[in-house]
C-alpha cells in the first residue's frame, strides 16, 4: 500500500499517494492545472509547458505532469508569473494553428480553444506560420489534418501504448510533424483504426470522419440530415 503524503496546493491541504504527479494530486482537491499534452494513466512528458507551477524552495517553475508529490510541498498554480507564462505558451501555439474556431467542427470541445478564451486571446501576437499540409481523409474512418496539430504528442504516445506504433514525429521545432512510416496516408500504414489517437487529440488534428462529416453538414444547413431527424424528434 502506497504511503500518503501531505502537501499544500493553492492554500488547500491535499493528501496524495506517493508517486502521484502534481496534476493528478491537484485534481483530487478540485484544482485544475491547465495542460495539453498530459493524459492520465500515461507518463507525463512536459511537451506543452502549459502545466508550469511554482513550488516554494524551487528556483524555477516546475512541470506539474512530471513532478511527483513530496511531503510538506507547497505549490502555487495561479501566480501572476505562472499565468503570464501560460498565456505566452498559448499565444505561441496559436501562431501555428488555424484561427477558425467559429466554423471548426471541434468548437466547444477543443482544449486549445478553451485556454485561448481563458486567457482572452483571439489571435496570436506572433507572426503567423502557415504550412498547408495535405489532409489525410482517403480512408473511411479517420480524418488527419496536420495543420491543426499542436505537437502535443498525445496521439504518438497512445498509439505506442496500443502496440501499433503507427505515428511518430518527423522534423524538429515548429516544422515538426506527426507522420506515419515514410509519411504515407493512414490507409497505407499498419493502422488498425482503433480510434485511440482521435480520443487523445485535444484539437481538430484528428477526428472520426463520420462525426466530422455529420458536424460539417450541420454547419452548412439549419436542418439536420435526414438520418438525424429521428434523433432530433423531427419527421421527414
Amino acid at each position: 500500500m502506497s504511503k500518503t503524503l501531505n502537501l499544500i496546493i493553492d492554500s488547500k491541504e491535499v493528501h496524495a499517494p506517493e508517486g502521484l504527479n502534481l496534476i493528478d494530486a491537484a485534481k483530487t482537491a478540485g484544482i485544475h492545472i491547465p495542460n495539453l499534452c498530459y493524459m492520465k494513466g500515461m507518463r507525463g512528458v512536459g511537451a506543452c509547458r502549459l502545466c508550469l507551477v511554482e513550488i516554494e524552495g524551487s528556483k524555477a517553475p516546475m512541470i506539474a505532469c512530471t513532478t511527483k508529490v513530496k511531503e510538506g510541498m507547497v505549490v502555487n498554480t495561479q501566480t501572476e508569473k505562472i499565468q503570464e507564462m501560460r498565456k505566452f505558451v498559448i499565444d505561441l501555439i496559436l501562431s501555428i494553428h488555424p484561427l477558425d474556431c467559429m466554423t471548426c467542427t471541434k468548437a466547444g470541445v477543443c482544449k486549445l480553444q478553451k485556454y485561448a478564451y481563458d486567457f482572452e486571446l483571439k489571435e496570436s501576437s506572433f507572426t503567423r506560420k502557415k504550412f498547408g499540409y495535405p489532409v489525410d481523409e482517403a480512408n473511411p474512418f479517420i480524418k488527419r489534418d496536420p495543420d491543426y496539430c499542436i505537437l502535443c504528442g498525445r496521439c504518438v504516445r497512445v498509439c505506442k501504448e496500443q502496440g501499433t506504433n503507427v505515428l511518430e514525429f518527423m522534423g524538429r521545432g515548429v516544422g515538426a510533424k506527426v507522420v506515419t512510416a515514410r509519411d504515407k496516408p493512414l490507409q497505407e500504414s499498419s493502422c488498425t483504426f482503433c480510434g485511440s489517437c482521435v480520443d487523445a487529440c485535444p484539437v481538430n488534428a484528428l477526428d472520426l470522419i463520420r462525426f466530422y462529416r455529420m458536424r460539417e453538414s450541420r454547419y452548412r444547413s439549419k436542418e439536420p440530415a435526414k438520418s438525424l431527424r429521428k434523433f432530433h424528434g423531427k419527421r421527414p
